[in-house]
């Protein structure tokens, strides 16, 4: 098999099987190593195809047009995150990422991607498995995410849940 064919294969397991998909997986899937995968989705999304990098593995978005995304900016403590989190996938949102800007490096950013309560159990576990820090730490709690909904009535409930909790910083 070509390395064009493999990424065409790589690009159809992606959009087919919906959810994130270990590069260790395709690779055996595929017969090549883990770093051939890597190179093979570098090349794919220096061909204009949206493909995120997942604690859970490589995805490709579900079309989103229909879909509203917001940027919110919000601050808590770090024993407030479960409940921050599943305020969003509650109300059917999804929080796609955490950005911090660090005095020094910048903006930084770690890809979510957490739609479901499962989602939110699963990262709270990996974070209490490899006790880690999470971004915000790094910002005295200070963090941005880009959530999504299906529409603007759901966006509205998380905004207003969030608003209450006092999680959104204020103008």
């Amino acid at each position: 098999m070509s390395s064009k064919e493999r990424r065409k294969l790589i690009e159809e397991f992606l959009i087919k099987r919906g959810a994130p998909q270990k590069g260790q997986d395709l690779a055996k899937e595929l017969g090549v190593t883990r770093q051939v995968i890597v190179k093979d989705i570098a090349i794919l999304r220096a061909e204009g195809i949206n493909i995120i990098a997942t604690p859970e593995g490589y995805m490709i978005p579900k079309d989103e047009k229909h879909k509203i995304k917001r940027v919110i900016a919000v601050c808590h403590n770090p024993d407030e995150i479960e409940d921050e989190l599943t305020c969003i996938v509650k109300f059917g949102g999804t929080i796609e990422n955490v950005i911090i800007e660090h005095p020094l490096y910048g903006e930084m950013r770690g890809m979510l991607m957490i739609k479901t309560l499962y989602d939110v159990q699963n990262f709270m576990e990996k974070c209490k498995k490899y006790k880690a820090e999470p971004l915000s730490a790094l910002t005295r709690g200070v963090h941005i995410h880009t959530i999504e909904a299906d529409d603007k009535e759901t966006m509205e409930r998380i905004i207003k849940e969030l608003k209450n909790k006092k999680y959104i910083i204020s103008d």
